[in-house]
């Protein structure tokens, strides 16, 4: 046995102590962005509680923002404990939106919100799915990594909502002034979803919707024989095949399952205000809601709370822009340190523990 020279002490390895600790540094980090910007710590943290906090309209974005991150990550959590690595939520979110708003708007105008809106989210979870099953062909056929293939296809996805949201024959708007193209028209009235909050809340049923996909997906991976099997797959497909598990099918509905949940995320996208399938609609989620899936650690615990944290400082970091002059993108700097600061303790913390063994 071979100590090491500087013992770590295990509390500090704790998933929480690093978290706390990174979160920590990041916040330092953005503190000198704020100094740098010229203005005062005091106010920068006034105008992001005030754009996180400070009204119903903030909350409630905030929490649409969560609860697209959640649906991501969950499907990234599920897709992880197969083996798979899913880093093609962009892609199949943008799947997922072409297919709502082609859904959405081929139905009739009275359509009531309880057949449009389960109608509408179907539809997206189904093209998120088939977009995901693309790379679960590939790796079943030809043995192609499903990260490569994922990754491939977010930039695929990307192409075809451009596509769409131009061609006249496909999805386009017909030209009224240029503030509406490129973009579709608008959702009839009954795929839209619901509004859950105040009159001045802009919070829809997704949220309701990614929370009990949190929860079920969560009893599911716990309590459930799927849920062992997935794992069993995840440690060893080898081992779960010699034990007579349907690896094959169990990996697939993994990843479709993430694509899926990817899916309904770009659906409600075009379900919220404006109701339109435009370009550039998803706003990057499908990549933020891999770093949530990233850090929580296959915990849908996490996930959540990891998604609140995202989708409250998106909001407050466009309010810090707006009422203390300093860029939106600190917050998207701080969040990307944070990731790498939780990266690189996790890699200096396995290898403490790796040199104390």
């Amino acid at each position: 046995m071979r100590l090491s020279p500087f013992p770590v002490a295990a509390p500090l390895r704790h998933p929480v102590s690093i978290a706390v600790a990174a979160g920590l540094l990041a916040t330092s980090v953005g503190v000198l962005l704020v100094l740098a910007a010229g203005a005062s710590p005091a106010a920068a943290w006034t105008a992001l509680d005030e754009g996180m906090f400070g009204s119903d309209y903030a909350i409630g974005s905030s929490l649409n923002s969560a609860a697209v991150l959640a649906l991501i990550a969950t499907g990234f959590t599920v897709a992880h404990r197969a083996g798979l690595v899913n880093v093609g939520g962009e892609g199949q979110l943008c799947a997922g939106g072409i297919a709502a708003a082609a859904t959405g708007l081929a139905l009739p105008d009275g359509v009531p919100t309880a057949v449009g809106v389960p109608v509408t989210l179907v539809a997206g979870f189904a093209a998120g799915a088939a977009w995901a099953g693309v790379a679960v062909w590939l790796r079943i056929r030809r043995g192609t990594s499903e990260v490569i293939t994922t990754l491939l296809l977010n930039f695929v996805g990307a192409g075809a909502v451009s596509i769409a949201v131009h061609e006249a024959a496909l999805l386009r708007q017909p030209v009224t002034s240029s503030e509406t193209l490129p973009q579709s028209a608008p959702l009839p009235v009954g795929a839209q979803l619901p509004l859950i909050g105040g009159p001045e809340s802009p919070a829809t049923a997704i949220v309701l919707i990614a929370a009990a996909a949190v929860v079920l997906t969560a009893v599911a991976l716990r309590h459930t024989a799927v849920g062992l099997r997935l794992r069993s797959v995840g440690h060893s497909p080898a081992a779960s095949a010699r034990l007579g598990l349907p690896v094959t099918r169990l990996e697939t509905g993994g990843l479709t399952f993430a694509g899926g949940l990817a899916g309904v995320a770009g659906a409600s996208l075009v379900a919220t205000a404006p109701y339109v399938l435009a370009e550039h609609f998803s706003s990057g989620y499908g990549f933020s809601g891999l770093v949530v899936g990233l850090l929580a650690r296959g915990s849908l615990l996490a996930v959540t709370a990891v998604s609140l944290l995202f989708g409250f400082l998106t909001s407050g970091g466009i309010n810090l822009q707006l009422a203390a002059e300093v860029p939106a993108s600190s917050v998207q700097i701080v969040q990307s340190l944070l990731v790498l600061f939780i990266a690189a303790a996790m890699l200096w913390s396995n290898h403490t523990r790796s040199s104390a063994s």
